[in-house]
């Protein structure tokens, strides 16, 4: 086999990671007769079946297995050679950002800000979603960094590294009048806003509050920090934030702390996989120290 087109290649790889004609053309834009007559002229190249029906979509055979995964591999780094190519372009720096939605935005825009410097033209685009979310997109080469509030475990998650940046104080805040017991028991008094379970913070909350045997009434779970701010604030309620941010932000006594929380601490890490570990913005990032920003 002296020739091997490539084209056919990339229609077969495609139809694979979506499971049928259908799909694949819809993602490429072709109709199902183009991709089918692709498939077709591949077979014949490699003299086999590549694919075999399994209920309305298509699985790939023994050597359809075996394609997909050296073409997996090379597609895989040709994705990676356009993301360096595109960084390491002149007229832009190119930095694309995942931020998971449980974290402060105030703390998130500083560790940002390390990334930009006055003499290059960077070209910043940040995407917010949940932690699991993100690393699907960072897998898939649509990100080229997350900040979240865990780390990832390198073993299960192969090509991808996590650097801590820092960790925080987390605080109750609520409007005022102040509620009369003393913390942690002021809690049962007030209705309680709280990060999502599927958040770290979330889950070391919930953990805590039943070690303390509280019978506090949670309001709400939000996976939107900024929305579960303004939200207790409107309700008064009380909610969760850095004790850093509420120190900063809350100095007109309109929002006031109700305790604080030392077992409990927020985590910020940056995770990027192992093809952006030249990126500048992501060097500058985990390079930085970062103690003053998250010391109280």
């Amino acid at each position: 086999m002296s020739h091997l087109n490539y084209n056919h290649l990339y229609y077969f790889w495609h139809v694979c990671k979506q499971g049928s004609i259908v799909n694949a053309a819809e993602k490429l834009f072709l109709t199902p007769q183009t991709i089918t007559g692709q498939i077709k002229a591949l077979e014949e190249r490699l003299q086999g079946k590549l694919f075999r029906r399994q209920g309305r979509g298509l699985v790939p055979t023994e050597l359809g297995q075996l394609v997909f995964r050296y073409a997996d591999r090379m597609f895989t780094l040709s994705q990676e050679m356009m993301d360096i190519v595109n960084y390491r372009k002149e007229s832009n720096l190119l930095f694309d950002v995942g931020v998971a939605d449980a974290l402060s935005k105030r703390l998130v825009s500083k560790v940002l800000a390390t990334a930009v410097r006055d003499d290059e033209r960077i070209h910043l685009r940040c995407f917010e979603s949940t932690h699991e979310m993100l690393l699907e997109q960072l897998s898939q080469h649509k990100l080229d960094m997350i900040l979240s509030d865990c780390p990832v475990d390198s073993t299960q998650q192969e090509g991808l590294f996590s650097v801590k940046l820092g960790e925080c104080g987390i605080s109750f805040w609520c409007t005022p009048p102040l509620p009369q017991q003393p913390f942690p028991a002021c809690l049962e008094e007030r209705r309680l806003l709280i990060p999502g379970r599927r958040s770290m913070l979330g889950r070391q909350l919930q953990r805590w509050l039943s070690s303390q045997e509280l019978q506090v009434e949670i309001l709400g779970e939000f996976d939107d920090a900024a929305l579960m701010k303004a939200f207790g604030a409107a309700n008064h309620a009380i909610f969760v934030a850095p004790t850093r941010y509420g120190q900063e932000i809350y100095q007109d006594g309109a929002i006031q702390e109700v305790g604080r929380l030392e077992e409990v601490r927020e985590e910020y890490y940056v995770i990027f996989a192992e093809r952006m570990i030249q990126h500048p913005a992501v060097q500058r990032i985990c390079n930085h120290n970062f103690t003053t920003l998250f010391n109280e």
